[in-house]
This record gives C-alpha cells, sequence and structure tokens, in this order.
C-alpha cells in the first residue's frame, strides 16, 4: 500500500531537520568562534558539529 500523505510529510520533516540543524550549528559556532567563516563551515556539516559540540563542550 502506498500512501502519497506519509511520503511528503518525512520529506517535509528532513527539510526542516536539516534547516533546523544548520540553524543551531551557525549559531553555536558563532558563539562560541565569533567567526563568519567557521560558522559558514560548521552550519555545512550541521548536526555533525552539533553532536561534536554536545559531546566535547
Amino acid at each position: 500500500m502506498y500512501d502519497g500523505r506519509q511520503f511528503s510529510v518525512r520529506i517535509e520533516g528532513a527539510k526542516y531537520g536539516v534547516s533546523f540543524g544548520s540553524s543551531l550549528a551557525m549559531v553555536i559556532s558563532y558563539s562560541a568562534n565569533h567567526s563568519i567563516l567557521w560558522a559558514i563551515i560548521h552550519g555545512i556539516l550541521s548536526w555533525l558539529y552539533v553532536i561534536y559540540y554536545a559531546l566535547f563542550h
């Protein structure tokens, strides 16, 4: 059985998760380093940087 609505909800949820992860990583990075360049780099890495920061800081 294929339900098109379930598929759409999962894609939208993934989009919001990526956006939120990038935003969160950039805010954490900028507050820690005060560098826009590092904030951009960490925004690209998004959830990887958030997890790293949570574990080691």
